[in-house]
Parts: structure tokens; sequence; C-alpha cells
């Protein structure tokens, strides 16, 4: 998994001062220890579908999460950006490639298609979170809810393309998708704790 450039950085530093009116003083001022970001971790992780999955996709970023729950969903939605991303290249490498069967290269031009929708919908979700504000908090959470539900579906509706096909095609991509779709999971999930958190 690629790190966070300085831009990422930076962006959801900004969003953390944005939400001094959202997350208590105690919590915004606080410096845990590395064990209590981890612990926060995977105690936020083991609500989510996947926990294992959560767990090590975010323990890396400990020190940055801390125990914030608005950096750890920001954090969350990255990662899956990220992994849609590569996939995406992944698959559009593979989709040049000779020698695949007409099955697989229809299976391989849709799902081409509904994982560059997908990194759109999470890039809007991301976009979404840099608007979000205590006083617009319920609709901009709807917004960024809605969006990373239709990047899941979109994932699912690709793996699910490569049923009925064989060989090293399906192995390759289908794998990624499948996580990349869980990694989705996952962050939707801690959407939703975010959003009950605040409720």
């Amino acid at each position: 998994m690629e790190a966070f450039s300085s831009k990422k950085l930076h962006s959801f530093l900004f969003i953390v001062l944005a939400y001094s009116s959202i997350i208590s003083p105690a919590q915004a001022t606080e410096r845990p220890y590395q064990e209590a970001s981890t612990q926060f971790i995977r105690t936020s992780c083991s609500t989510t579908t996947y926990p294992r999955l959560c767990f090590s996709s975010l323990a890396k970023h400990a020190s940055f999460i801390q125990t914030n729950r608005v950096l750890l969903t920001g954090t969350s939605l990255n990662v899956s950006l990220d992994s849609a991303k590569a996939t995406s290249f992944l698959m559009s490498t593979l989709s040049k490639r000779l020698g695949m069967k007409p099955r697989e290269i229809a299976a391989m031009k849709d799902c081409v298609e509904e994982i560059s929708e997908s990194v759109d919908e999470l890039r809007r979700s991301i976009d979404e979170m840099g608007h979000l504000r205590n006083s617009n908090f319920d609709v901009t959470m709807n917004d960024v809810q809605t969006w990373v539900s239709a990047a899941l579906t979109d994932e699912n509706t690709c793996a699910d393309g490569f049923q009925g096909t064989n060989g090293n095609v399906k192995t390759t991509v289908r794998g990624r998708i499948v996580q990349v779709a869980q990694m989705t999971s996952n962050a939707l999930a801690l959407i939703n704790q975010l959003a009950s958190f605040h409720g």
C-alpha cells in the first residue's frame, strides 16, 4: 500500500482543525501513546465485516490517526482509494494483453469501467469529508455514505462479472477486486461508526 503523500496529510490536518466543534477538546489535544492508537484502531475495526484486513491496512498509520475518529475514517477512505486506483491500473494493463477469451475480454472491459467509477466515487466521498462541519454533519455524512455505497456496488458488480471465467486473469483480477471491495466495506462501516458517534 502506498504511503500518504504530504498533500493528503495536509488535507487531513486541515480537516482535523475544521472539526474542532465536532471533536471534544480532550480528543483534539490528546497525544496518546502508540499502543493506545493501535488499540483504538483494533477496537474500531472489530465491528467491521473484515476486521483483520481493516486493522492491517490502518495500523501502519496509527501515529497519524491517534484516537481521532475523523482521521480514522478519512485514512480508511484513502487506503480504499489507493487500492482501487492500483487495481484499476492493473486491469487496464491486463486488458491490453493478447490471448484472453471473449468472455474474459467482456468481463475485463466492464470491470475497468466499474472500477473507474468506483475510484471517482471514493474521490467524491473524500472531497465531501473535507466539507464536513458540525452545522452540516448529517447532510454531508449522508452524501459520503451514498458515494461509498455506490463504490462498493460497482466493485462487487465487477467481481461478479468474472464468474464463469477461468485462468490467471480471473485469479489475479478477481482477487484484487474482492480485496478492494472488502476495504471499501470496512470504510463504510467506519463511516457509519462516525455518524453514530456524532449522533
